[in-house]
């Protein structure tokens, strides 16, 4: 049977594996492994804690750049706090907060600190939906995390590989809120073109449609009309005989 993936997602099969690194942080395993299929090469990663239970993460090759080069900054802040003090801990025991953006997907980077001691957590999440899944690493094995990361980058290279037909930057993601909602603009692309996806989030609900490039223009333009209409409708002075 053939496996259907959803649109934008990172992973159709079959997939191959071209590289593997296993890291022993504290009581933890991290496996970075390099893939490739179709679309390019990516790295996925697994946290493996001491009961076996396993969280992972998926990391376009331009991800793991940005986040090698995040993981050197929060090193940096790690490296001049002072010894920790479980009796002055943060209020929301965040120490430094980072948001990376890759097509469909955010990833929220905060260094944290709890009564177990510092950590920085990486959380995934994907803008149309989805399970959010997280890794947790050892304030201690930052460093140990990156030089891994940068390893394989230089073997493989940071070029995603995904050979669609737009060639330049695509914009950056924007986020809007409007009374208690909150939307999201991202701009992807694949197989089929450029796309932009907007998504509605009120709570835990989230609705998402996806607008293909080639229609902007035509939705801009049906917008602005209503702008318009709205405006003259609102304006008092376009009332004839008043």
């Amino acid at each position: 049977m053939k496996a259907t993936f959803a649109e934008g997602q990172l992973l159709p099969a079959p997939e191959q594996e071209l590289a593997t690194k296993v890291l022993h942080i504290q009581s933890k395993r991290f496996y970075l492994d390099v893939k490739q299929n179709k679309r390019g090469r990516f790295i996925k990663v697994a946290e493996v804690g001491p009961s076996g239970r396993k969280s992972r993460l998926l990391l376009a090759m331009s991800s793991a750049l940005e986040l090698r080069d995040h993981l050197t900054a929060f090193s940096e802040i790690y490296a001049s706090l002072g010894p920790p003090n479980p009796d002055n801990l943060p209020e929301d025991g965040k120490l430094k907060s980072e948001l990376m953006v890759k097509e469909n997907r955010r990833y929220y980077l905060d260094l944290k600190e709890n009564s177990r001691g510092r950590f920085l957590r990486i959380s995934q999440t994907i803008t149309q939906g989805g399970p959010r899944s997280q890794i947790a690493i050892p304030a201690q094995g930052m460093i140990e995390f990156r030089d891994a990361l940068t390893d394989l980058l230089e073997e493989f290279g940071t070029d995603d590989g995904i050979t669609f037909g737009f060639k330049g930057n695509l914009p950056e993601a924007h986020h809007m809120r409007v009374e208690n909602k909150n939307f999201y603009f991202d701009i992807g692309q694949n197989s089929r073109g450029v796309y932009m996806r907007v998504s509605e989030v009120k709570n835990n609900f989230r609705t998402a449609i996806t607008i293909p490039e080639k229609s902007w223009s035509r939705f801009r333009d049906t917008f602005a009309e209503y702008v318009d209409k709205m405006k003259d409708t609102a304006d008092p002075s376009n009332e004839s005989g008043k």
